[in-house]
């Protein structure tokens, strides 16, 4: 296993997002439960969850809104593998939420009102069953409101014990330096999306390098992706024909070069084993070069 460092931890160098076992074309509960405990028993010691990850239309009335949240409450609370799950790691988010459109659309949402913010703190650490959420993210701008207003609810909920340490996402610089001015050392990530179809963000992961973040992609194999995107896999495609490993493997491995943390989903087993194996992986500098100036890095 390799680790990168987040805040205070040593975490897995890449970690496991649970979008894709919390909204549409999840599997069902129990083996959504069942690939979180593989991952965990293959070393992955860090989840990431939201509030938000949910079916769209989903209510608290029905049950439905913070599903991930109690997802991995649920999966935590009957492992019995070997790990030592006091080492996971887990992180939430507040300021997105999902509903369905007029014409059946389903949609997100920002709302970043602190007091939304602040009791949507609340409610994650109660459904994820924590006395204190390890890391919590401010999860989109909301553009009407003041960004300092929604980092300032993070700020209360650290100082009340609610979260240990803060995070953003979606962010630009400007917003990373806003952040820093009110949480200081307590903002210890970023979560941008990046991946070889999406590399606009290569300005904020240096900046986190330089800064001393955690630059966490989301989306890091590519996500939901219009045809288009798709041949800008196609040098990843190069590499992995090289050395006879998977496309998604070359990804992964290109990233946490990058002194990045991928937390990349899964809905089944086989494709978590075969992204276990970038973690083994180290890509030559001439490899990393042809990968870079082929995806406009």
């Amino acid at each position: 296993m390799k680790y990168i460092k987040l805040g205070p931890w040593e975490t897995s160098n890449f970690g496991l997002g649970v979008m894709p076992l919390s909204i549409e074309n999840r599997p069902d509960k129990d083996t959504s439960i069942a690939v979180i405990h593989r991952a965990i028993d293959a070393g992955i010691n860090h989840i990431d969850a939201a509030f938000a990850y949910y079916l769209s239309g989903g209510t608290a009335q029905n049950g439905e809104e913070q599903y991930s949240e109690k997802l991995v409450a649920e999966a935590l609370r009957t492992y019995t593998g070997s790990a030592d799950i006091n080492n996971v790691t887990v992180a939430s988010k507040a300021g997105h939420y999902r509903y369905v459109g007029l014409n059946d659309e389903k949609l997100w949402g920002q709302e970043g009102n602190p007091r939304y913010i602040y009791e949507t703190g609340l409610k994650s650490r109660d459904a994820l069953e924590m006395d204190s959420i390890d890391l919590y993210y401010y999860h989109r701008p909301d553009l009407n409101t003041k960004y300092e207003l929604s980092i300032e609810a993070l700020a209360k909920l650290i100082d009340d014990n609610v979260i240990k340490f803060a995070g953003i996402s979606n962010a630009s610089t400007t917003q990373i330096d806003i952040a820093k001015s009110i949480l200081g050392d307590k903002l210890i990530a970023v979560q941008n999306q990046f991946s070889p179809a999406k590399t606009a963000t290569i300005d904020t992961l240096n900046y986190c390098n330089d800064n001393g973040l955690t630059f966490i992609p989301w989306s890091p194999l590519g996500g939901f992706r219009h045809p288009e995107l798709f041949d800008k896999d196609a040098p990843f495609e190069e590499i992995a024909s090289k050395y006879n490993i998977s496309k998604q493997q070359v990804i992964l491995a290109w990233e946490m070069q990058k002194n990045t943390m991928p937390i990349p989903g899964f809905r089944r087993f086989e494709t978590l084993d075969d992204s276990l194996k970038a973690l083994s992986i180290d890509l030559s500098s001439d490899d990393i070069s042809f990968l870079d100036k082929n995806s406009g890095l």
